[in-house]
């Protein structure tokens, strides 16, 4: 089980990374959004602004998200890092992402672009 300061950290690692990622900031730059990212099995909550281009981290859950991202702190912290990609947590259900599909595969897009495979 991941702490609540693990998992801020791996979010702020994310965020330091896409907002250095020229390309993605300009392929972004409408694409406004609300990304809460949800450990429950810590009880954890924490949001990402996606606004004009720049990717930026708050702490708890902020009314009114786009997207919610759910899983347990571990693995949502390893996800962060990039040290695992979404795609098989995502399909045996231990990941759940709740938001349109476009929006979806426009967040797991930024992922491949940030860490790669």
């Amino acid at each position: 089980m991941g702490t609540a300061d693990e998992l801020f950290a791996s979010l702020g690692t994310f965020c330091g990374a896409y907002n250095e990622n020229k390309a993605l900031k300009e392929m972004n730059r409408d694409w406004d959004r609300v990304v809460v990212v949800e450990a429950p099995d810590i009880g954890a909550s924490f949001t990402l602004i996606l606004k004009d281009g720049e990717l930026t981290l708050k702490q708890g859950r902020l009314p009114d998200a786009d997207l919610r991202v759910e899983g347990p702190s571990d693995l949502l912290t390893d996800l962060f890092y990039g040290n695992i990609t979404p795609t098989e947590p995502y399909l045996n259900g231990t990941l759940k992402v709740f938001g349109s599909e476009d929006d979806i595969m426009r967040l797991d897009f930024i992922s491949l672009m940030i860490w790669g495979e």
